[in-house]
């Protein structure tokens, strides 16, 4: 991108905005534009002459750069945009976190920033992407950062104007950490003396330099799972599916990448790229397609382990329902030969029974041979069911 003298631009009305960055066909019209005045900084002021700014809680950093080096950070947005237009060859570079609507309105109408990219940047929730309006740049990227306690992924969604003088970042979130950027940048002016592309490269750079201890903390927690599998934990399950969804999310972080990467590079020759700093870019094209290749392999290897798990999950199953059957098998057949016994100790103590009765009109208790009959009669019976009982199997 080349640079250009910055010249005021009058001011711009956004009527296809609405709260929460809602547009509605239905909804109300709003008055006409007002006719072309003097720049936004100069009418921000009350009655009394008193400077009327955007609630600007949520600017970071802003900072004015000439041949790398800073030659102002002015206080509020209205002072960066004065400062720009009075320094020659200069380059801005604001930092946002979570801005609000009358912000994004400010920096829209100072940097002619398209209406489309202005609605993304205020709902956020945005698919990583790169998309160019005129002379601007619009970037989305998804920063991640691995947090070691919960042993999870926390994604974070950074925005990315990019213009001939300017670049301005709105983050969602807390990765990545673009102080340290700005801190780097600065300590190699002859770098940021590239111009809002150079800025471009750091910040991504930045975020991808960021997917490695995550890459790192993901290949731990693999580790560690396929140990579990193996060991039978009951609990692997839940901890495959959870880091199976946060992978989801960030392949869809990195995949993107690749391709946003080398459409930056198909342009560097119609825009004018720096040689040197098309070499960066081609190592940060380099370092996105090697994580997205890991991201890739650490899917299908979850995959891999859901299925051995399921398998080992199967196999346990079978082995207790096995040794289930054994045991109902064993019980069984203990309870034959407590029936078989019982059955055949039932005929003496039947006959026994029935002679200890001691009724008066009992023919065989006068009978000479009734005790050796009655002892002949159990003893026959009880081997008789003994010899049928072992024929069964059942003793």
């Amino acid at each position: 991108m080349s640079e250009r003298r910055r010249t005021p631009r009058p001011t711009r009305r956004y009527p296809w905005l609405r709260p929460g960055g809602a547009n509605r066909a239905d909804a109300a019209p709003r008055p006409a534009p007002a006719p072309p005045g003097p720049p936004r900084d100069e009418q921000r002021t009350a009655a009394d002459g008193t400077p009327r700014e955007p609630d600007e809680r949520s600017v970071v950093d802003a900072a004015v750069y000439r041949d790398g080096r800073r030659v102002g950070t002015p206080g509020t947005l209205a002072a960066t945009y004065r400062r720009l237009r009075e320094e020659t060859g200069a380059m801005a570079w604001i930092g946002l976190y979570r801005p609000s609507e009358a912000e994004l309105l400010s920096l829209a109408e100072e940097f002619d920033l398209h209406k489309l990219a202005i609605e993304d940047a205020l709902e956020a929730h945005q698919r990583p992407k790169l998309e160019r309006y005129g002379e601007t740049l619009f970037v989305v990227l998804r920063a991640a950062r691995y947090l070691d306690a919960p042993e999870e992924v926390d994604f974070g969604e950074l925005h990315v104007f990019v213009g001939p003088d300017f670049v301005i970042t709105v983050r969602h979130g807390a990765a990545p950490d673009l102080s340290a950027v700005r801190t780097r940048m600065e300590s190699t002016p002859e770098l940021l003396a590239l111009g809002p592309e150079a800025v471009l490269y750091a910040i991504l750079d930045a975020a991808v330099d960021g997917y490695a201890p995550v890459v790192a903390g993901v290949q731990n927690d693999i580790d560690e799972i396929e140990t579990e599998v193996f060991r039978g934990d009951p609990e692997v399950s839940r901890r495959i599916y959870e880091l199976s969804r946060e992978m989801v999310e960030f392949q869809r972080a990195t995949r993107p990448l690749v391709g946003m990467l080398h459409g930056l590079m198909a342009g560097f020759d119609k825009y004018g790229t720096d040689e040197e700093l098309q070499r960066y870019l081609r190592d940060v094209a380099d370092h996105v397609t090697h994580t997205s290749e890991r991201v890739d392999g650490f899917r299908s290897a979850l995959t891999d382990i859901l299925a051995v798990n399921a398998t080992l999950v199967t196999q346990q199953q079978n082995a207790e329902m096995r040794a289930l059957a054994e045991a109902g098998f064993e019980q069984n057949e203990e309870v034959k030969k407590i029936s078989a016994w019982a059955a055949i100790l039932f005929a003496p103590t039947l006959v026994g029974t029935i002679y200890g009765m001691n009724f008066t009109h009992m023919p065989e208790l006068d009978w000479v041979w009734g005790y050796p009959f009655a002892i002949v009669l159990m003893a026959v019976v009880c081997v008789s069911l003994y010899v049928i009982f072992k024929r069964r199997g059942w003793l």
